[in-house]
């Protein structure tokens, strides 16, 4: 029997004196790589130190640019030193401690602006980073145990990937973890995604766009010898038998802290095969939900150092998924796409939208051209419907086609635009790890039951009063309410499956106050987020509609009708904000006709 390498991640979190027992000779392999990796970090260490027993002094041989070039180097290296180094703003910034470079840059990090092509770039960053998982030093705290057998079994012929949330192949920790598995026995490796024929709200829209995606994941699958299979139906009547039938000795599959990918999950492991180990890694988040916090956070403020003071353990470069060199016994079967298409029992109406392209590479493309024309805008006009300023890479960071961390790993390149940079980071980072923490540990995510005590008081003592307007959610889908604010950024929603950020707050907060009572505001806003924007049903827009009605995350201000206690905004506070009559042109229903 072989160990599944995930004793090795119990046994780390819960010893006490720092030691970690091998259970088998792959454990051992990997506690081999780990102790060549701590002593090629001592002897850099003790590199290092030499080095600056020497500065000040430079060799005679020296030229006085070389001089000068030194001199710099050094003031730089000292006023790096004197700052806060547990402040996001010096991590993103020290190369040493979050990407493992030892400080020195990289000619694409010195200078990317040069290199053109974000993607081959970015293919170069994942090989210097290793040849492969298996010569990587893998943080194995990214790993959950599932099931309650964590051996491989001897003479199987292979692992799976179950893709689910994380849609892609490269920068996916969950996918490189299943092939260091897979290298290490000698095995072939396959990657299973389910379809299944409905999921909750979602329409055409959604299930057009992640198709699409996948046909890009099958063919580089194909190319890496890795085997795409494609299963019709819900993954507990599908992926037991498939294992099954194909003598799989080990699963992997990622994380979503959503109520029913997780019964997914629940499902899966009670009719896997017992002798058949399966692990969970939180492929989605920059430090992994559960390591991040063990509890239910109550805003930004309590996990913002918490993530800050990990992120170095985790933040670092990709290996590449590498052409696996063991071929399977079996072939994958053909996947007819059309047919996969129409088997889909969604709603046809919301049709697919034109500006975001499916797929990994597209997604690149806009966090390329993100990087290159509207990062340096990001922090004076984000809140502005009106400036192109945005990333636009919520779909794609939705759908797993592309990993935040990779996102963020470019970005940070860029510290001219040190304000854009930091509130990026801000955003993609603390506030998207806060909302899987609320969905992760509050089962209620999507209800009013799941908000605060405060909230729930002083929403159910206002749920009775007078409202100015009250509509039904057909004259709210529609768009068709007395504000034309409100009835823009609807529109823009459903034509374009994407609100500007700032006014999908106004929006459900005017929900609330033109709707019957709470929970039909948060019934209906949420319903109107899964229906239309491309990166609906995800803990984002559930946080997003639970802190503009319920108060998540924030905190009591002055009462006032309707909404009590819970943060107000209004028509004239947009109109200081940004030139409200601009969008309301853009959008009009006159100007979106056909």
């Amino acid at each position: 029997m072989t160990d599944f390498a995930m004793s090795e991640t119990i046994e780390e979190q819960v010893s006490t004196d720092g030691s970690v027992k091998s259970r088998s000779e792959n454990s051992k392999t990997d506690l081999e790589v780990n102790t060549t990796g701590k002593t090629k970090k001592d002897e850099a260490s003790k590199e290092k130190q030499k080095k600056a027993k020497r500065k000040g002094n430079t060799s005679e041989s020296e030229t006085d640019d070389q001089k000068l070039k030194s001199s710099m180097k050094r003031k730089t290296e000292q006023s790096a030193k004197q700052k806060d180094k547990k402040t996001l703003q010096s991590e993103m910034s020290s190369k040493e401690s979050l990407s493992g470079s030892g400080g020195k840059k990289s000619k694409i990090e010195s200078d990317p602006a040069n290199n053109g092509d974000l993607v081959e770039a970015v293919k170069k960053a994942r090989l210097k980073a290793g040849s492969s998982v298996e010569d990587f030093k893998y943080n194995k705290q990214r790993v959950h145990l599932i099931s309650e057998n964590d051996d491989l079994k001897n003479g199987a012929q292979g692992i799976i990937y179950w893709m689910s949330r994380d849609q892609r192949v490269q920068d996916n920790w969950a996918l490189l973890y299943a092939q260091r598995l897979a290298l290490k026995q000698k095995w072939p490796l396959h990657v299973c995604f389910c379809l299944v024929p409905k999921f909750l709200d979602a329409t055409i829209r959604h299930f057009g766009f992640m198709l699409k995606g996948l046909q890009e994941v099958a063919e580089e699958c194909k190319d890496l010898n890795i085997p795409f299979h494609l299963l019709i139906g819900y993954a507990k009547n599908k992926l037991p038998q498939f294992i099954k039938d194909h003598n799989i000795g080990g699963m992997v599959t990622d994380f979503s802290p959503l109520r029913v990918p997780l019964q997914w999950v629940q499902d899966v492991k009670e009719n896997l095969p017992k002798d058949v180990p399966f692990v969970q890694v939180d492929a989605h988040n920059l430090v992994p939900c559960w390591i991040a916090s063990d509890k239910l956070e109550y805003g930004a403020r309590t996990i913002r150092r918490k993530i800050h003071d990990k992120l170095p353990q985790f933040l670092t470069e990709f290996p590449p998924v590498i052409c696996h060199p063991y071929t399977a016994n079996f072939k994958e079967q053909p996947i007819d796409w059309g047919a996969a298409y129409e088997s889909l029992e969604v709603d046809r109406s919301v049709t697919e939208v034109e500006w975001a392209k499916p797929g990994t590479l597209a997604g690149l493309r806009m966090l390329e051209s993100f990087i290159e024309e509207r990062l340096k805008y990001f922090h004076t006009d984000r809140n502005n419907p009106n400036r192109t300023a945005l990333s636009n890479l919520s779909p794609w960071f939705h759908f797993g086609q592309v990993a935040v961390q990779r996102a963020i790993l470019e970005i940070r390149k860029h510290r001219k635009f040190r304000e854009s940079v930091d509130g990026f980071i801000e955003e993609a980072v603390v506030r998207r790890e806060l909302a899987d923490n609320f969905c992760f540990f509050n089962k209620k995510y999507d209800s009013l039951e799941g908000a605060y005590e405060w909230a729930k008081t002083t929403l159910k003592i206002h749920a009775t009063d007078k409202r100015s307007h009250v509509y039904t959610l057909k004259q709210l889908e529609e768009g068709k309410t007395h504000d034309p604010l409100w009835n823009a950024a609807q529109l823009q929603m459903v034509r374009e499956g994407k609100m500007h950020g700032f006014l999908r707050m106004y929006w459900a907060k005017k929900i609330l106050e033109w709707t019957r009572s709470p929970e039909e505001a948060l019934e209906w806003s949420i319903y109107l987020n899964d229906r239309y924007e491309l990166d609906g049903r995800d803990p984002n827009g559930y946080v997003g509609c639970m802190w503009s009605i319920c108060g998540i995350h924030d905190q009591g201000w002055a009462e006032r009708p309707v909404f009590g206690k819970i943060r107000y905004m209004n028509y004239e506070g947009c109109k200081r904000k940004f030139d409200v009559t601009q969008f309301e042109r853009k959008y009009s229903p006159k100007n979106l006709c056909p």
